[in-house]
């Protein structure tokens, strides 16, 4: 299926059915394992039947008590036989859900780690989050619980309509025909159930995104008045998803009244005729009795398995949505070693970076960046300023190759920024930004993220190099320390600090900070650049902030404006030249007269 502009895909009922043999068939020896326990289950679930129609024929027969004594007690065994190999089969059908769970959780996160943050940013994290938690418990759900009983069910029901058809042919044909209005009412359903489905789950993916983009600019909603604009959001996200609610439920509950109704239809309509045939005796009246018992035993299993098509439409719609980030633009492959990257990707020549004639524009807006024009050399220190909205961000998106230009190229030694393998990506450019995040898991998980070979002695010379050390000195375990939910906290200079302990630890040699060091106070913030620049002593470092002194420590400066570069030079250079870098310096200072 065509996801929406910005949304994530959602798989086709083909590829859904593609995913369903692959998850089987990763796991084949469980799932025929437990097809044969369900198979012996429903053939010792048979014999209880047919015994009873035997004994009803003995008993016609005139040979009284001794006849029920005999057979009486394999009627209980077959019983005990059926309970324990069900039991055993849902055992092994359990293990194989919870297996097949375990590989579609672990396929998810993969492939949400490979995607590209750009598409990330265009669907939203709510829909992310949605997929990742209620689409994945509910196809849980479904192999774990609906999956073996649906198996079990389904021989049962099949067993025990074989058996009807093996006592009499048309007792059994008129006994399927009897079922004819069960079959219109699921077509009914079906036709229209997974659309609702992929509906109401869309609808659940927004209205998470809603909470969760409100929650996170809690502070910019208050700050700029926009509660009400918020909230009226919020409620025509929850409508949406009512009346996407709504319309699964009357779908419910028109199905299950009707095929309820239509239960008794076999058993009646077969006895009607046993009866008749009976009486022009084409058929005993044990094998009446058995047939009438068969059917009335098949509707258990039938009212299962229409029961678990219900919770099938909606695991369908959750499991193709879950599968659909297969389809989604690939961020990353697997990540091979940098031999095999190196292999698959054209190689930079240099550390230069090189951007012509740039241009870009954001899906839904102008364009951002217009013709840029900029050389960096290896080694050099760039700071990148202007006013916000200038195209900053921008071009250092484009910089770290998240983002590829509408125009014009981006390249690293000679070779496109956007075509490098991931790893040998992150061994050339690596972007910082303001934002951060503290995985759950000690200070040294944390950092073994960037570098999984790196020891404790380079994990403490990266936090020396942000002046992070002191305080992880001070925690309980030091390194060992668990952070998050249950461990320590870390407030937003010290979740900071350990983002850029990573950059440290990944060793690029080129270091773009998009106001990396907003969320630390002045002192720190400026602790950690001279750190920084003194670890990346001889790397290329780009620069992208509004606090100045980083544009007078560094060796050249780039004002954008209005999505161009308007100018270029050493600091002196451009504050002597009075151009909007001037201005901005003197702004900076509080110097408002226009002067020097």
């Amino acid at each position: 299926m065509t996801a929406g502009e910005g949304l994530l895909p959602v798989a086709d009922r083909s590829r859904v059915r593609r995913a369903a043999l692959r998850l089987v068939r990763a796991d084949g020896r469980a799932f025929a394992a437990a097809l044969l326990l369900n198979a012996l289950a429903a053939g010792a679930g048979l014999v209880g039947p047919w015994l009873v129609g035997r004994i009803v024929d003995e008993v016609r027969a005139g040979r009284g008590a001794g006849a029920v004594d005999r057979l009486a007690p394999w009627i209980l065994l077959c019983a005990l036989a059926q309970v324990l190999l069900a039991r055993w089969a849902r055992d092994v059908g359990y293990r194989f859900g919870e297996r097949t769970l375990a590989r579609v959780r672990e396929e998810y996160v993969e492939r949400v780690l490979a995607l590209p943050a750009s598409a990330v940013e265009r669907a939203g994290t709510g829909d992310l989050t949605a997929r990742g938690t209620a689409d994945v418990a509910i196809v849980g759900t479904t192999l774990r619980d609906v999956g073996p009983e649906l198996l079990v069910n389904f021989v049962q029901a099949l067993f025990v309509l074989g058996a009807v058809f093996a006592l009499d042919p048309v007792l059994g044909a008129f006994g399927l025909l009897g079922l004819t209005p069960i079959w219109l009412a699921l077509r009914w359903y079906l036709r229209r159930a997974r659309d609702g489905y992929l509906a109401e789950g869309a609808a659940t993916s927004e209205v998470a995104e809603i909470i969760a983009a409100t929650a996170a600019g809690a502070r910019t909603v208050e700050a700029f008045g926009l509660r009400q604009r918020r909230i009226a959001a919020s409620r025509d996200a929850l409508e949406k998803s009512r009346r996407t609610r709504l319309y699964t439920l009357f779908l419910r509950t028109v199905f299950f009244p009707a095929i309820e109704v239509t239960y008794t239809v076999p058993v009646v309509g077969v006895l009607l005729l046993g009866g008749w045939l009976h009486q022009r005796g084409a058929i005993g009246v044990g094998a009446v009795v058995a047939a009438a018992l068969y059917l009335r035993q098949f509707t258990e299993p039938l009212d299962q398995i229409l029961m678990r098509v219900e919770q099938l439409q909606s695991s369908s719609a959750s499991f193709a949505r879950v599968e659909g980030l297969a389809e989604a633009p690939r961020g990353e492959r697997a990540q091979p070693p940098l031999a095999e990257a190196v292999a698959g990707s054209p190689v930079p020549a240099d550390d230069r970076i090189d951007v012509r004639g740039v241009r870009y524009a954001y899906e839904r807006g102008g364009e951002v960046l217009r013709g840029v024009d900029l050389t960096v050399r290896p080694g050099e220190r760039l700071a990148v300023v202007g006013p916000s909205g200038a195209g900053k961000t921008t071009l250092s998106r484009l910089l770290a190759g998240i983002d590829r230009p509408g125009a014009g190229t981006v390249t690293v030694g000679g070779v496109p920024v956007a075509e490098l393998e991931p790893e040998l990506l992150r061994r050339q450019v690596v972007l910082v930004t303001q934002e951060h995040h503290v995985f759950l898991g000690t200070v040294r998980d944390n950092l073994l993220i960037a570098e999984p070979e790196a020891t404790d002695g380079d994990l403490w010379a990266a936090l020396t190099a942000v002046g992070a050390d002191e305080w992880v000195r001070d925690l309980p375990d030091g390194l060992d320390t668990p952070l998050g939910e249950g461990g320590c906290s870390t407030d937003g200079s010290q979740a900071q600090q350990l983002a850029l302990a990573r950059v440290v630890l990944a060793d690029p040699h080129t270091l773009i900070l998009d106001e990396a060091t907003a969320l630390l106070d002045p002192t720190t913030a400026r602790h950690a650049e001279r750190a920084l620049a003194a670890v990346l002593e001889g790397r290329t470092v780009i620069a992208i902030a509004h606090r100045l002194h980083t544009a007078h420590d560094a060796d050249r400066v780039a004002v954008m404006e209005n999505g161009r570069l308007t100018e270029l030079g050493t600091h002196e250079d451009l504050v002597t030249a009075d151009g909007a870098y001037a201005a901005l310096w003197r702004t900076w200072h509080g110097d408002t007269t226009g002067h020097r």
